[in-house]
């Protein structure tokens, strides 16, 4: 097993993980603290535990959105590999995206407007 040190929103974890994935890990530990850090500047601060279930909300809901797109592939019974390099398909995906974000950004804008009440 392999020992790493991750950096996610300012902060180092000591991590183990299989022989050759390192690389791997550490950039999904990048991925989690853009998105750490867009929360970040959004909302502020509003805690490590709120910002981190924020985010893994934000990548689970694009997570999501890739897994019915690949699910309607399936059901329309196109070949991935060709409905890939559809910029339709492309498009479709991008505007899914784009709405995953607006709905985390409103959310960040409600708990922000909350803890603003609540200090």
């Amino acid at each position: 097993m392999a020992q790493i040190t991750l950096k996610i929103n300012d902060r180092s974890y000591e991590m183990t993980c299989d022989d050759g994935q390192e690389e791997h890990l550490r950039k999904l530990a990048e991925h989690v603290d853009e998105r750490m850090q867009e929360l970040a500047s959004s909302v502020g601060q509003v805690g490590e535990a709120r910002l981190l279930i924020m985010a893994s909300l934000l990548i689970t809901d694009e997570l999501y959105d890739a897994y019915r797109q690949i699910h309607l592939l399936d059901v329309e019974g196109e070949d991935a590999d060709s409905a890939a390099d559809d910029p339709a398909l492309e498009a479709e995906v991008a505007a899914a995206l784009e709405s995953s974000a607006e709905r985390i950004e409103a959310m960040a804008a409600r708990l922000a407007a909350v803890e603003n009440r609540g200090a």
